[in-house]
């Protein structure tokens, strides 16, 4: 499937008439109890990232990415505030003049009066982040974190591993895999018996292939995540014990992608309790950074 624009419009409850404007500022605190700043790993940068808390904010838009295009995409509509899940500033810059790629966007958000938020790996370890509606979409069952929260509940972390109400071909969950996810370039990558059983499975929306020691812990059939690199995974299939566990690498995109409209529809549930009338839409921009493959065949 291709992504879609999901749009999750927030209406405020009959009986609390109206709904208020609401402000940056508020919205931040509506951010901050669904994905505390608390959650981040240390070399992470989340929160605001450009935009004044006085703002007013009546439309909202989601995506993965900050690229140009995405934030054109929230100009055009006109949202006040576009959330990604990746930073537009991880690593330390020395100017944001507007003849670099990162200038250029720092110069339009700020000349559209269109804010930035970031939640990323805060967005990754919460209850109902990256991870855990991975999970959902997949149907495991009895989940838990791969790597728990240092700073949060029980069910907080990094990575999810859980079971399948039923025991699988690893050819027909890599089927299943691809079936959730939004259509990309790169596809669905295998590695192991196409016929091989699984039940258990560990997975990390994003780059996972630092969790291999977790994933091993966890007794997990198959692990699924993205970016999977050369080494990491040809030692990891090494290291393999009854030829588990089995690999699954996918768009790095595409796995984070189906947090959005999950997402969104939280923040709206919490801005229409506090009696807020915000418009909230997932971007339709694919933001997956490749066009086509050629395999052999």
């Amino acid at each position: 499937m291709e992504p879609e624009n999901t749009d999750v419009s927030v209406q405020p409850a009959e009986a609390d008439g109206p709904g208020s404007a609401a402000t940056l500022g508020m919205i931040l605190l509506a951010v901050e109890e669904l994905w505390p700043e608390s959650l981040a790993e240390d070399w992470d940068e989340v929160g605001l990232v450009a935009g004044h808390p006085s703002a007013e904010v009546s439309r909202i838009l989601f995506a993965v990415d900050p690229t140009l295009e995405v934030i054109e995409e929230a100009v055009s509509w006109g949202a006040e505030l576009l959330i990604t899940h990746h930073p537009l500033l991880l690593k330390g810059v020395t100017s944001v003049a507007a003849n670099t790629s990162k200038g250029k966007a720092v110069h339009r958000l700020i000349e559209s009066g269109t804010a930035l938020m970031t939640v990323h790996t805060n967005g990754d370890s919460a209850v109902g982040g990256v991870s855990d509606v991975l999970a959902d979409a997949l149907g495991l069952q009895d989940v838990v974190p791969l790597t728990p929260a240092t700073n949060g509940l029980p069910e907080e972390g990094i990575g999810r591993v859980g079971d399948l109400p039923d025991v699988q071909t690893l050819g027909d969950f890599a089927a299943r895999v691809f079936g959730i996810l939004p259509s990309v370039a790169g596809g669905v990558r295998v590695s192991g018996d196409r016929d091989g059983l699984v039940r258990r499975v560990a997975l990390c929306g994003g780059a996972g292939d630092s969790l291999f020691n977790e994933v091993r812990a966890s007794n997990a059939d198959v692990y699924l995540t993205a970016d999977l690199r050369h080494h990491p995974a040809s030692e990891a299939r090494e290291a393999a014990v009854n030829d588990r566990p089995y690999l699954i690498d996918v768009s790095h995109f595409a796995s984070e992608w189906l947090w959005l409209p999950a997402a969104a529809e939280a923040l709206g549930n919490v801005l229409t309790d506090q009696g807020h009338d915000i418009e909230i839409r997932v971007s339709n921009t694919n933001s997956d950074p490749w066009d086509f493959i050629l395999t052999p065949g």
